[in-house]
This record gives structure tokens, sequence and C-alpha cells, in this order.
């Protein structure tokens, strides 16, 4: 039975939380309850979030967080005999991987349900992207979900509202409190959502650099850990990847304009090599816990063999759209060109800027934003195209201010820093 936690005890479990105390399981689903029920207020919630922050949670705290999370709302349910895996990005500029990764798990035989959310800051989200295909759906039904993937491989819908509601509440009040950085917080939310979305193996790509939420490595490292640990305790199998984001990952940065550039990736046109690589290393981690042999060849197969953009095209047309409405997509015809101001190496690239600037251009028309020329590194000579901006609202001289040129060519970066792999479960 939940232990029932009103202002008294919640006092006494904020204080003892100052204090250094580690909290039971029993507390922390009292808590949660509690915040659903209105007993407990935003104001000792906010006390809770910010002393979490500032003392950090240990993994019994956090595990517990997150059961009491998923069990605020519903759960979606498999067949037990089936592996369903799902991915996770921490958010990035131009992170095409999900609409690519998706339907080439699913081209090699995996489950893939994918529940995604929207944009996030700077940040672009699945959810607006495929909004941006005229006449698709991403509000789906629980069950309508799971039937899309039990009959085509693979779904990308939009959270539902039965689904873990404690997230949503507490996201909304850790926002406004500044609490948004903690880990163990950052864990609770993303697997309560991704363990109530029936998956039963997880691949999370944690960004870092400039561009990402977690800038230092050391932050991101730590962040893989703690979810690759947490999901075992839930006898869910993960692995965390962790990667660079100082840059756009892709070419494109906004919202239909980066479908376009998925769908031509996944038809064999204008494929980037930073997303092939990304693309082909989430996949074949996904596959692999999916129990599908020689992971990196088939998905290497899938892609070069048109095999994941049918795959892609079946997911569409199975959530409302069709083939030509995704074929149809273009670049709005205006476009302006941000151009080198002198001769040297590009030293940096000011992706949350331009992630700003593309959701700024995108609200007139869905495929305006950014098509990025140069990466950081190449040489370019006064004149050179930096980068286009389409829309009726691209700015040439905003859009030129995002890149910096340097003498000297800046030390190169990987793109995939470490993997955390999977650990056993040490129960919930």
């Amino acid at each position: 039975m939940t232990q029932q936690i009103d202002e008294a005890a919640m006092r006494r479990a904020i204080e003892a939380k100052r204090d250094g105390a580690e909290l039971g399981a029993d507390t922390w689903e009292g808590i949660v309850a509690g915040y659903l029920r209105g007993t407990i207020d935003d104001a000792q919630m906010s006390a809770m979030l910010m002393v979490s922050l500032w003392r950090g949670l240990s993994i019994d705290e956090t595990a517990a967080l997150t059961k009491a999370m998923v069990e605020s709302g519903e759960r979606i349910e498999f067949p037990a005999e089936q592996i369903v895996v799902d991915k996770h990005s921490s958010g990035g500029v131009s992170d095409i991987v999900s609409l690519v990764v998706v339907p080439l798990a699913a081209a090699c035989g995996a489950r893939v349900a994918k529940l995604s959310g929207r944009a996030l800051g700077h940040t672009g989200g699945t959810i607006d992207k495929l909004d941006a295909i005229p006449g698709l759906r991403t509000a789906l039904s629980i069950e309508e979900f799971i039937a899309q993937v039990e009959r085509i491989g693979c779904a990308i819908a939009a959270q539902s509202e039965r689904l873990v509601p404690a997230d949503k509440r507490l996201y909304r009040l850790r926002d406004r409190t500044g609490t948004v950085p903690s880990i163990g917080l950052i864990t609770a939310s993303i697997l309560s959502k991704k363990i109530a979305g029936g998956a039963r193996a997880f691949v999370f790509d944690v960004k870092c650099g400039p561009a990402a939420f977690m800038h230092r490595r050391e932050e991101a490292e730590e962040l893989a850990r703690e979810l690759v640990a947490v999901a075992g305790r839930f006898d869910r199998r993960a692995r965390a990847l962790v990667t660079d984001m100082s840059e756009p990952l892709g070419r494109s940065v906004g919202t239909g304009i980066e479908v376009i550039e998925a769908r031509n990736f996944l038809r064999g046109e204008l494929r980037d090599m930073r997303v092939r690589e990304a693309a082909l290393r989430v996949a074949g981690e996904l596959l692999a816990l999916a129990g599908i042999a020689h992971p990196s060849e088939s998905a290497a197969h899938a892609l070069d063999s048109g095999a994941a953009y049918e795959k892609l095209v079946a997911m569409v047309e199975a959530q409302g759209s069709t083939r030509a409405a995704l074929e149809g997509m273009a670049l709005p015809e205006r476009s302006v060109e941000a151009l080198a101001t002198l001769d040297g190496y590009v030293n940096s690239i000011d992706a949350v800027e331009q992630g700003n600037l593309a959701r700024a251009w995108s609200t007139s028309e869905s495929t305006g934003g950014i098509i990025v020329g140069a990466r950081i590194g190449d040489r370019v000579s006064r004149g050179d195209v930096l980068a286009r901006g389409f829309g009726s609202r691209a700015n040439a001289e905003a859009l030129q201010r995002t890149f910096t040129i340097a003498s000297e060519k800046p030390d190169p970066r990987p793109l995939v820093y470490s993997c955390h792999p999977e650990r056993s479960a040490e129960g919930a």
C-alpha cells in the first residue's frame, strides 16, 4: 500500500534529504502519489527537487522514483515473446537518427516502438518533424500503437496523456525551478517513459558538447552509466553511447527540412558520413539487443538495398499519410547564403543558435530552415558558402554569425566517444 505523505511528512522528507539522508522506496512512492493527488503542493515539491539536485540521488533512489513515476499511469504491454526495442537521444541539433534508425532496424526484423517528444529549447523534436509530413498522425492511441508495431514492425508516436502523467507535471516544475540538470531526475524522467512504452531493450544516445544539454563529457558519461544501471533494475537491457554534439549532426536544421534529409538519406541520395556513422552504430546496437544476427552487416544491407526506405514509407502510410506526400516534400523557393568573410578553417559552429534560427524560420514554412555546407575543420576561402537558409524569414547575416573561422585547423573530435554496455539486472 502506498505510504501517505502529507505536508508534515513531506517537510520531514525534505529535511532528511537536505541533511544527506537517502530516502526509501516507499517514501518516493508516497511523494509522487501525493503530488499527483494534491496533498503535496508545488512549493514543497520544488524544495524536494532542489535538494535532490544539490545532494544527488543514489541508484536506489533513482530506481524508486522511476518506479513510482511508471506506476502513475498506464503501461503498454507487448506479447512476452516479442523483444521490442526503442532508442532515445538526449537532444541535439539536426539529429535525424530516429527518423533513419527506426525504419532501418524494422527492415532488419526488429520491432521498434518509439514514443517521442516535441522540441525542447534549441533541439529538434521528432514529433515536430513528423508533423511536417502532410496527413501524418502522431497522436496514436495505445491500441493503435501496439497494433502498428505488430503489423509493420515500427511506429513513432507522441507520448499519450495516459502514460507517466507524473513525468509531465514534474518536468514542468523542474523547468520552472532550474532543477533540470540533476542526473537522477533526468534518468528517472527518461526511463519512466521508456519502461511505460513497453520496450524491453533500449539504446541511449547521450549527447555532449556545446549544443547538448550535457556540455561536459564527464556529465554525459555519468548519465550514460546511470541510464544503463537503472534500466537493469527493471530487467531491461540497455546500452548507452556518448556522442559528440559540437556541431549539427546532419546537414539540415529545422523540422520538415530534416525529414527531407532523412528521406533522401534512406533513398541513397546525399548521405552525410556523420549521419551514416551515427545511424549504423545506433541501429547495430538496437539489432544486437533484439537478437538479430550480424547486426552491423544487416543494418548496412537494409540501408543500401532500399529496404529501410520502403519501411519508412510503410510507417508513414500506416500513420495516415502517403508515399506521394512524403516524396513531394520540397524546400521553400526563397533561400539566402551565408558566406565566409575570410580565408581559414571553420573553428566552431554555434549549433544552438542555428537550432533557434531554424525553429523560427520553419514557423512560416514547415520545410524552412538551414542546410549546413561547411563542417568544423573544413578549409574555406573568402566568399565560400558556409550554409544556406531557406524560407521567407531566412536571414543571411544571422546565419553567417553562427560560424567562426580561424587561421589554424582545430583538433578533430570523434563522433562516438564511448559505449556503455548493458549490465545484469540487480533487482528492481
